[in-house]
């Protein structure tokens, strides 16, 4: 069992989501804690212009309310944490700074562009300092 877990949930993929952290508290020591974390990818310069200013607010915001009404809906406690940037750090980020000892993200069956399991979650087993579960979805 475990005391801390982040769970990773991308918003575009809410159900997968949901199945993970479902997971998490399954694997979840009776004093533990899940943080369910969202990384809001931020806008590359290049395209600054062309983006609305509160695009990456809004993306914020609407993370926040998904993983509430997750929380709601499932019944599982769980800690809210947004954070910005690129996926695999700010994972791996959240992980060394709540001390937690597994990161359970999900990842989509891969292209022959990252075979083996998907981009983000390559990376965050690569780096990560605590265990990693990567559970794996279809589509």
């Amino acid at each position: 069992m475990y005391r801390k877990i982040v769970v990773a949930v991308e918003i575009g993929a809410l159900a997968n989501g949901e199945a993970t952290f479902r997971k998490a508290a399954s694997l979840l020591d009776s004093n533990g804690e899940i943080i369910l974390l969202n990384v809001v990818e931020d806008v590359p310069t290049y395209l600054g212009v062309d983006i609305p200013v509160d695009l990456v607010e809004n993306a914020a915001r609407d993370a926040e309310d998904k993983l509430q009404r997750l929380i709601v809906a499932t019944g599982i406690p769980a800690r809210i944490e947004i954070s910005h940037g690129r996926p695999a750090s700010g994972i791996i980020a959240s992980a060394e700074a709540n001390k937690a000892d597994l990161i359970i993200l999900s990842s989509h069956m891969p292209d022959f562009s990252n075979y083996f399991i998907g981009a983000t979650a390559d990376r965050v087993v690569r780096h990560a300092k605590c265990s990693v579960l990567v559970d794996r979805r279809k589509g």
